[in-house]
C-alpha cells in the first residue's frame, strides 16, 4: 500500500469510528404519546446518561405558546402544539436543527381556569399524516411533510372540566379518542364518525390498544370507570368503576398478562384488576401511587411513577412500595434502553437507573425553567423538553 493510500485508509477508518461514536447504538422514533408501544418505553440505547460540568449541549430552543402537549418525533421531524393569541399552533421542526418546517393554526381559546391553560394532547404521526386533538374538540389530520389539512372537524360533544386531553390513537382504519363516556372513533382517512359512545364528559387519558380474543380492542380510562371496548365497533367488553374528584382520570392504564393497573390523584390512589371473558376483578388497591396526570412505567416487575409529588417505586404484583424519592415535584417520565428519563417539575432532566431496591441517580442537569408537567421524549440521541409557558429545549445526549 502506498503512503497516499495508507493515509486515505486511515482517514476513512477514523471517520467511520467517529460516526459510530456520535450516533446512538440503536435509535428509535417516538411517533405518538407514550411511544411506539404505547407504554412509555423506547428501545433506543447508547445515549449519554451523565452530563459535563457545564451542563448538556443544547441543540436548539423554540417557543410554542402555553400548554402541556408532549412531542412526537418521526422521520427526523419533531411535532408539538401550543396556544397563543387565541390560536392553537401545531409545529413541525427539523428534529436536529430546530428549523421550522411548517405550522398549522386554528382559533382556540386558552381555557386557563385554575391553571395556565392551553393544549393537553400530543400529536400522532402515522403513514405520513399527523393527527391532533385540541382542548375544545378540534380534530385535525394533516400532511406530515407540508402541514396541509387533509381533514378537520369540530367534535360537538361536551368536554370535561379542563377540556379534552386525549391524544389520538390510530388503530387499523380508525383514529380513536377518549371522548364521551367510552370513546369516539373516526375514519382516519376522511374523519367521518364510525362510532360514538355518547355525549357525557370523558376522562383525560389516551386510549391504549390491546388484543381481545385476537381482535383489536382499546382500554379507555373514562370519567367514571376504566373500560374495554372493541376497536371496530365500540362494543363494551368490561368496566371497572373508578371515581376521582372532578373526574380527573388522566394517567393511561397499563396492561400486562391480563392484569390492568390504573392510578389517579386527588387522594384516590391506584388499583390492579384482571380482565378476560368475564367481569373485571380487583386484585389489590391502595393509596400509595396517586398519578395526578402523568402515567407510570412498568419495568421488570416494578412500577415507577409519581405519587402526587413523590417519585415512587412499587411492586407490580402486590402494590407494595419499594422506595420513595422527593425533590422532583410533580414530574414526568419515560424509559429508554433500560434507563428512566425523568423531567422534574422545576426543569431538571434526570437519568435514573431503575432498581427495585433503591433510587439510583445517574445524572441530572437544569435544562429549562419551571413549570414542567409535560413528558420528556428521548429519540435519536436527543431529548425534547417543554414547560407550561411554551419554552422548548432540545438536548443532545449522543455519547
Amino acid at each position: 500500500m502506498t503512503v497516499g493510500l495508507r493515509r486515505l485508509w486511515l482517514v476513512g477508518v477514523v471517520a467511520l469510528g467517529l460516526c459510530a461514536f456520535a450516533a446512538p447504538a440503536a435509535a428509535e422514533d417516538w411517533p405518538n404519546w407514550r411511544g411506539p408501544d404505547h407504554n412509555g418505553i423506547s428501545k433506543e440505547t447508547g445515549f449519554a446518561t451523565t452530563f459535563p460540568a457545564g451542563g448538556p449541549k443544547i441543540l436548539w430552543r423554540a417557543s410554542v405558546g402555553t400548554g402541556f402537549s408532549s412531542f412526537a418525533v418521526a422521520g427526523n421531524k419533531a411535532y408539538t402544539i401550543g396556544n397563543a393569541d387565541g390560536k392553537d399552533t401545531i409545529f413541525c421542526w427539523d428534529a436536529e436543527t430546530g428549523k421550522e418546517i411548517w405550522k398549522h393554526q386554528y382559533p382556540q381559546r386558552l381555557g386557563d381556569k385554575y391553571y395556565e391553560g392551553g393544549t393537553h394532547s400530543t400529536p400522532t404521526v402515522v403513514d405520513g399524516k399527523v393527527y391532533t386533538a385540541s382542548k375544545y374538540g378540534r380534530l385535525c389530520c394533516l400532511d406530515a411533510q407540508t402541514g396541509k389539512a387533509i381533514w378537520e372537524k369540530d367534535f360537538p360533544n361536551k368536554e370535561p372540566t379542563w377540556g379534552f386531553a386525549s391524544s389520538p390513537l390510530v388503530l387499523g382504519r380508525l383514529v380513536i379518542y377518549n371522548m364521551g363516556p367510552a370513546g369516539l372513533a373516526l375514519s382516519k382517512d376522511d374523519g367521518r364518525i364510525v362510532w360514538n359512545s355518547g355525549n357525557e364528559p370523558s376522562g383525560y387519558s389516551t386510549p391504549v390498544p390491546y388484543k381481545h380474543e385476537g381482535r383489536d380492542a382499546v382500554m379507555i380510562f373514562a370519567s367514571k370507570a376504566c373500560v374495554g371496548v372493541l376497536a371496530e365497533t365500540g362494543k363494551p367488553l368490561w368496566s371497572f368503576p373508578w371515581t376521582t374528584r372532578y373526574d380527573v382520570n388522566a394517567a393511561d392504564p397499563i396492561l400486562q398478562d391480563g392484569k390492568v393497573f390504573i392510578s389517579s390523584g386527588y387522594g384516590t390512589g391506584c388499583a390492579q384488576f384482571t380482565i378476560g371473558r368475564g367481569p373485571a376483578n380487583q386484585t389489590w388497591r391502595n393509596r400509595d401511587m396517586r398519578n395526578h396526570f402523568n402515567s407510570c412505567i412498568l419495568w421488570k416487575g416494578s412500577l415507577y411513577g409519581f405519587d402526587e409529588s413523590t417519585f415512587t417505586c412499587m411492586d407490580w404484583e402486590t402494590g407494595q412500595v419499594a422506595w420513595t424519592q422527593k425533590h422532583l415535584g410533580k414530574g414526568s417520565l419515560m424509559l429508554a434502553g433500560g434507563i428512566l428519563v425523568v423531567l422534574s417539575e422545576d426543569g431538571k432532566l434526570t437519568f435514573v437507573q431503575p432498581d427495585s431496591k433503591a433510587f439510583k441517580l445517574l445524572g441530572q442537569a437544569q435544562v429549562i425553567d419551571r413549570k414542567c408537567w409535560s413528558t420528556p421524549v428521548l429519540a435519536n440521541g436527543r431529548v425534547y423538553c417543554r414547560n407550561a409557558k411554551g419554552d422548548v429545549v432540545c438536548v443532545d445526549v449522543k455519547p
